[in-house]
């Protein structure tokens, strides 16, 4: 029986053993099992809940910041929105039913959505079926516009290497076969390169060090446009300021598991190092401050609380469970952590601080 299992297995076999990336991007994007390719992947359906699909305060508040950012710089007549990763499309809804307080800043936006799954494209369309809306499979070439950009739980998902540090060399971590299994293997030479180098200062023998070469070089191309044209970037995701030790995780039906337990059939993440998002945006960028702190920030107890007057029963549970979830430092309040990119002579976007 084919599988994506039997294909990786092969394809070891054949060519001997894989970088991690390969592995991961494989299991999350091949075009025909890979994870986001096939069914639903959020929600009670899904193996995971974000944070716009728990409550609409989530992206009501984010539209605030973006809307006083976008005042901030001088009200541009042309603009692009733009979110990575939009998931079923529910934030970019609860952003866009906000700004509509705002016709001016509508009248002036262009909607682009950064998706690689189809799957989840055609859910957006549904989702976002009253606006005209700019699909891309990649980071694009913008025009050059204002970009206000947002990216909730989307660096965490692409592909990390790991590094194992014996002495004072790291070795990278590669997929290899055992018993006809898959297993971690590790390359036999050294990896050398600056962003190692430098690790040598904070680790110790043994440690493991993550790197997300792709996740710098997306950061690099929105810093770049910013620094440019100006905008804003809105980056949220659980990690931290820097990466250390093994954070890869597999999830399933909202529990965790091992990476190689069903190759395709789970979400692979990794902890998100927000330092190296900062450092090569080449503009410039906040404190990393924790999502409670951020929607605390914005406001969102005074909006649960006007949402909450039309609430009773279930609902309001509902209501006040959603507030707790996302904020509480128990809960998703301080896992997750928000940094923002924006020009060097604009000021810091609301909820945040330089």
């Amino acid at each position: 029986m084919t599988n994506l299992q039997s294909i990786l297995i092969d394809k070891i076999s054949t060519k001997g053993p894989m970088p991690l990336s390969d592995y991961i991007h494989l299991c999350l994007f091949h075009p025909i099992y890979g994870y986001y390719v096939k069914g639903p992947v959020f929600g009670l359906d899904g193996d995971f809940t974000t944070a716009p699909e728990i409550s609409q305060m989530f992206g009501e508040l984010l539209a605030i910041s973006i809307l006083q950012a976008w005042i901030d710089q001088g009200s541009p007549s042309k603009i692009i929105l733009a979110e990575l990763g939009p998931g079923k499309g529910t934030m970019m809804a609860d952003i866009l039913r906000t700004l509509k307080i705002h016709p001016e800043f509508l009248k002036a936006t262009e909607i682009h959505l950064i998706e690689a799954s189809s799957n989840l494209r055609s859910v957006q369309e549904k989702t976002l079926s009253e606006f005209d809306i700019s699909w891309h499979k990649e980071f694009p070439d913008f025009e050059e516009k204002h970009l206000f950009l947002i990216a909730n739980e989307f660096f965490d998902a692409l592909p990390v290497e790991q590094f194992l540090r014996k002495g004072n060399k790291f070795f990278k971590r590669t997929i290899q076969l055992l018993n006809d299994n898959l297993a971690y293997g590790l390359e036999k030479k050294p990896t050398i390169n600056e962003i190692l180098k430098n690790r040598l200062t904070d680790t110790s023998d043994g440690d493991i060090v993550e790197l997300n070469t792709a996740a710098a070089q997306i950061s690099k191309n929105i810093g770049d446009h910013i620094s440019n044209f100006g905008g804003l970037a809105i980056l949220i995701d659980y990690g931290d300021w820097r990466s250390l030790g093994d954070t890869l995780q597999a999830i399933k039906s909202h529990e965790y598991c091992d990476i190689f337990v069903a190759p395709g059939e789970v979400d692979i993440t990794a902890h998100v190092d927000f330092e190296i998002l900062a450092s090569n945006s080449g503009c410039a960028f906040s404190k990393l401050t924790t999502q409670g702190v951020l929607l605390e920030r914005l406001g969102i107890t005074e909006r649960a609380k006007n949402l909450a007057k039309n609430l009773s029963g279930k609902d309001l549970e509902s209501h006040i469970a959603a507030h707790r979830r996302l904020t509480h430092p128990n809960e998703m309040g301080s896992l997750f952590k928000a940094l923002s990119l924006f020009p060097k002579q604009a000021p810091c976007p609301p909820g945040f601080q330089k």
